[in-house]
């Protein structure tokens, strides 16, 4: 008996969606690594882009669509890549998104101008839209939400260690070799994650059924958002706000997106059901997802910025002094998504990450360009903290509260509007930082001339680079010239971080409201067939209560017979 004892082998212990923790960490390989190459494709270059712009002469509005064109296309392309990963194969639109990101990388190191740099930038949103969506879509299929919890903190820590890890490489690459380098560091990486998924990623069989594409919808989305982000992007710099041209532009794209809401009605499969506003989660967790795209990728943009320009730090040194708001990130989503896991409560975890966006966000508007970086690492630390432990709990609560048919298009929704707060968030914060930062150099334009006549020759070829707009490489300027122009740009940068903090009372206002719903035990999967037998079972109490009555009619109706039997019987 003890021998048969100590030769079985104990079972591992199966999760609530009936693998072992290590099937589904085999299966979130090629996940975790796909988003790391996205993360890090796209942050390997922001500590670079002051140099890259700068190289090739490009200004501030070029700096800020050099962003903006990966977000637009991001965001337009997300709700389309959702809808796909409901009606087709989930494992290869992965490793398509994939695809599309690394090959816009590789051929944007070849920019020779900022149109190219920003053309590539649109493909890297593509495929960036994909891996988006599709890594939370895919997720849903193979944990439960009461699990994914702590799943998704492995997610906060990759996306953390890319966001830390790009701009550090991006620096030192910069530095020592050439910038064009940071757009082909991702490809090993991408080759790499397109095995690991066709090798380690088993999804569960979807039902085949006739479905039809909103072509009308995705031309309509596309269009409409594409021409309202243009207009944002422009307006106060290529235009005025109070123009002809504001007119025409956003009254166009406002006509086209009330056409795209009128088609939604109408279309059997639309690209965004309007009918899910209908769920109270879902339309606050909108709401939410809009201002923390604006504290996502506004900071990350101009906290850049801010190293380089009001700091005169290099882009390594850039990399290595936005660690603190990464720290934050990792640490909290890693222990927040924990104790979701753990105890299933996810509202006050939400709601304090909200509370403490908005303090780092007002925080982070009060400092100047000489402000003690004790102080400034501790105010993007609290924001990291805030970012941690509400963007990635937005999608998980989203995923729990709708059906699974509607997991692909509410994940995706989520990242659209992040992404679309995002895109507009740095459109408006950048028109408004370049405006700031021409006031500010304006209103010490004596000064400035003064420092720079007191250069001489050096002075004349240095006024004109300022005259034409172009971003300065501020670590190689005078030192006259340099405490002029890192005292502009670092009011300038304080400015939009205090413009943009209000936007964050939306997200506790949304969080604090939602539905306090509890988290399944269900995969995405096992919710279909659960839902699939609750949709047999009337069916067969029906069959049984007929069957019932047809018993129940035959009984009355052979009683006065018996009755007539056995009175004859007893005569």
């Amino acid at each position: 008996m003890s021998q048969k004892s100590a030769t079985t082998k104990v079972k591992p212990e199966l999760s609530e969606s009936g693998m072992t923790h290590r099937q589904v960490m085999q299966s979130l390989t090629g996940l975790l690594m796909g988003m790391f190459v996205s993360i890090l494709a796209g942050t390997v270059v922001s500590t670079s882009l002051p140099v890259i712009i700068s190289d090739l002469d490009g200004s501030q509005s070029s700096y800020t669509w050099v962003v903006t064109a990966t977000l637009l296309a991001t965001t337009v392309s997300t709700p389309i890549w959702g809808k796909l990963a409901d009606i087709s194969n989930r494992k290869l639109l992965l490793q398509l998104s994939l695809l599309i990101f690394v090959i816009a990388s590789a051929i944007a190191g070849f920019s020779q101008d900022t149109t190219m740099l920003i053309t590539m930038r649109v493909f890297q949103g593509l495929g960036a839209g994909g891996l988006t969506s599709l890594t939370q879509i895919v997720m849903a299929d193979i944990i439960s939400p009461r699990e994914r919890g702590k799943y998704m903190g492995l997610f906060g820590a990759v996306m953390a260690l890319g966001t830390v890890g790009g701009p550090l490489i991006g620096g030192f690459i910069t530095d020592t070799i050439n910038w064009r380098w940071n757009f082909f560091i991702a490809l090993p990486f991408a080759a790499l994650a397109i095995f690991l998924i066709q090798k380690t990623l088993h999804l569960p069989a979807q039902s085949k059924r006739k479905v039809s594409i909103d072509y009308a919808g995705i031309v309509l989305l596309s269009a409409g958002v594409s021409l309202l982000l243009i207009w944002v992007s422009l307006a106060g710099n290529q235009f005025e706000w109070a123009s002809a041209t504001t007119a025409w532009m956003a009254g166009g794209a406002l006509a086209i997106l009330a056409t795209f809401v009128i088609v939604e009605f109408k279309v059997s499969e639309p690209i965004i059901p309007l009918s899910m506003f209908k769920n109270r989660t879902f339309t606050l967790s909108v709401i939410a997802s809009i201002s923390v795209g604006v504290s996502m990728f506004g900071t990350s943009v101009f906290l850049a910025q801010y190293m380089q320009l009001a700091r005169g730090a290099n882009a390594t040194e850039s990399g290595l002094m936005t660690i603190p708001m990464m720290a934050g990130l990792l640490v909290l989503s890693t222990i927040g998504g924990a104790l979701i896991s753990r105890f299933g409560k996810w509202k006050m975890i939400m709601v304090t990450g909200s509370v403490l966006q908005l303090a780092g966000l007002y925080l982070l508007g009060t400092i100047h360009y000489d402000t003690n970086f004790v102080l400034v690492s501790t105010y993007m630390f609290i924001l990291g903290a805030g970012l941690g432990m509400v963007m990635q709990n937005l999608v998980l609560i989203v995923q729990n509260a709708v059906t699974p048919a509607e997991i692909g298009v509410a994940s995706s929704g989520i990242a659209f509007f992040r992404s679309l707060g995002g895109t507009m968030g740095v459109s408006v914060l950048g028109a408004l930082m370049a405006t700031q930062v021409a006031e500010t150099l304006g209103s010490k334009a004596g000064e400035l001339r003064t420092a720079i006549a007191a250069l001489g020759d050096q002075g004349k070829d240095l006024a004109a680079s300022l005259a034409s707009g172009n971003i300065p490489a501020v670590h190689g300027l005078p030192d006259s010239v340099r405490s002029i122009i890192e005292s502009s740009y670092g009011d300038a940068v304080a400015y939009v971080f205090m413009v943009a903090a209000p936007l964050s009372i939306l997200t506790i206002l949304a969080v604090a409201f939602l539905p306090n719903l509890e988290l399944g035990n269900q995969t995405r999967h096992q919710r279909e067939q659960t839902n699939a037998t609750a949709q047999a079972e009337p069916v067969e109490s029906v069959a049984v209560e007929v069957n019932l009555a047809e018993v129940s009619e035959a009984a009355i109706a052979a009683t006065p017979r018996l009755d007539t039997e056995n009175t004859s019987a007893r005569h």
